[in-house]
């Protein structure tokens, strides 16, 4: 596989990684971390490192909207959730 077809399916691939997680109001960061080591604010601080490494200035609220697909404010009033209490004891 050539690189610039390499980079093309990778771009792909974070598309729809982004696009699945606009659509998935319902999991929150937390969960994302404590399952898979990142969430949605990880992933707009390596998009803002790859477009700084680029020369392209970026701040970090420009990179959540656009992981976000919205203002981190407006999708936080929308969609967080406050984390409810451990029932089952496992939790220490």
């Amino acid at each position: 596989m050539d690189e610039q077809t390499r980079t093309e399916i990778e771009a792909q691939a974070f598309r729809t990684l982004v696009a699945h997680l606009r659509e998935r109001t319902d999991v929150q960061n937390l969960d994302l971390m404590e399952l898979a080591g990142f969430c949605r604010n990880c992933l707009s601080k390596w998009y803002r490192a790859a477009a700084e490494e680029r020369g392209v200035e970026m701040d970090y609220e420009a990179a959540r909207e656009i992981v976000y697909g919205m203002p981190y404010a407006e999708w936080k009033a929308r969609y967080q959730n406050e984390r409810q209490p451990d029932t089952t004891g496992t939790q220490s």
